[in-house]
């Protein structure tokens, strides 16, 4: 079964979302894609999906192509400028993927169905000895715009460097915005670059949220919480946004009513027989914890598609388990998977594989579950995971709720 509230590409493979934005009440999400394979394809280009309600997707024509100069499409954002959206995207050639370029493209239509590519706007600084460059995240700031873009250091520093623009079509290089070494390993490591970089307000706390890459291996999410003043950003405190082996590149946006919200792509979820690899995270929420973290719950989007509902349901829609583990508890998720509670520890067990863990501190965990595709929330922190097929849930320890998806049923 594919998933039914998870983005999936039609056939091939999808990964990093991106440019999500809301505009006369449609969300349109874009999204790295390719179509022929099963793998990631440096031949990326933008796939393209829209939706009312962040719930009931509907997949759009193919936004950019490869092609005039760009060997793949890498990751970008959307600016809603006063004459019109403006993509920024990371134009890539086969000479050097790692190293890419900033480049402009605009709509020829009202639906956002088909852009047109236009100018380089950004190229790596050349004093600055790096292995990577690429994911430029664009905001408005004051009378302009401002972008920041990810990149590595030969000497292992993570970066955000940052351009401004009052056009967005000259952009001048402003510095580095935040770094961080890969040495720094307290309390949580950050990596030797940062992918998809970006900046959100959160409840009055400024974060960077970007994800974790080292040597080529797609590790997590993390976080910074801080002080973000002039296109500068000082840490001071750093923690990880995402747990388990799945979840990574996620994309901030604002919903409909402003609210800073992300997706995930979720590695690892597939169907080879049906010709797909990949999906996209429900849309979860950005809060900051009262013990003064950054966290996630799920987005009230999708809370309100559930009803009444029970367990074994999950073999047929999505189902949202709330459980309230007591130490020792076991919740069974078919005859495959099960997750543990040990003290201050939820560990996520898959047949005979590694176990994947995250913390526990207390109070209800909500599980979503929609076909292969698996989602942990507990108290801010998230876990996902590809999951076999659940043909019926059980509980040893604690309490137990479901509820059942209202809005259909799988084919």
């Amino acid at each position: 079964m594919r998933p039914l509230i998870h983005l999936t590409a039609p056939s091939g493979w999808i990964n990093d979302p991106h440019a999500i934005t809301v505009r006369d009440g449609v969300h349109h999400l874009f999204h790295q894609y390719v179509p022929d394979s099963l793998v990631h394809d440096p031949a990326c280009r933008w796939g393209h999906a829209v939706s009312p309600d962040l719930v009931h997707w509907e997949h759009r024509p193919v936004a950019i192509e490869p092609g005039d100069g760009d060997d793949g499409i890498w990751t970008g954002s959307l600016a809603q400028a006063d004459d019109g959206p403006v993509i920024l995207y990371t134009s890539v050639r086969s000479a050097d993927y790692g190293m890419g370029r900033v480049r402009r493209a605009v709509p020829v239509d009202d639906r956002w169905d088909q852009w047109v590519k236009e100018e380089i706007v950004a190229q790596a600084p050349e004093d600055l000895d790096l292995i990577a460059y690429r994911d430029p995240f664009v905001m408005r700031e004051k009378d302009g715009w401002r972008f920041f873009i990810g990149a590595g250091s030969r000497d292992g520093r993570a970066m955000a460097l940052t351009y401004t623009s009052r056009n967005l079509h000259e952009w001048t290089y402003d510095g580095v915005a935040a770094e961080r070494a890969t040495t720094q390993t307290e309390p949580v490591w950050t990596g030797r670059l940062w992918e998809c970089p970006q900046f959100v307000d959160v409840d009055g706390i400024w974060a960077m949220i970007s994800s974790v890459w080292d040597d080529d291996v797609l590790h997590y999410a993390a976080y910074g919480l801080g002080r973000y003043d002039g296109g500068r950003f000082s840490a001071t405190s750093w923690g990880r946004l995402s747990h388990g082996n799945s979840y990574y590149a996620p994309s901030v946006f604002r919903d409909a009513e402003g609210r800073p919200s992300l997706m995930f792509w979720m590695r690892e979820v597939m169907d080879a027989e049906q010709g797909w690899a990949g999906c996209l995270s429900v849309p979860h929420r950005l809060v900051a914890t009262d013990d003064g973290r950054l966290g996630t719950i799920l987005h009230p989007q999708i809370r309100r598609r559930f009803g009444p509902g029970d367990p074994s349901d999950a073999a047929r829609r999505p189902v949202l388990l709330s459980w309230r583990p007591s130490n020792g508890s076991v919740l069974h998720l078919g005859e495959r998977a099960r997750l543990n509670r040990h003290g201050k520890v939820l560990t996520l067990r898959l047949g005979s594989g590694a176990p994947r863990s995250m913390p526990f501190r207390g109070g209800a965990v909500e599980v979503l579950l929609d076909g292969p595709a698996l989602e942990v929330f507990s108290a801010g922190d998230v876990l996902g995971s590809p999951i076999p097929p659940v043909d019926g849930v059980g509980v040893e320890g604690g309490r137990l709720t479901a509820s059942a998806y209202e809005g259909g049923e799988y084919e």
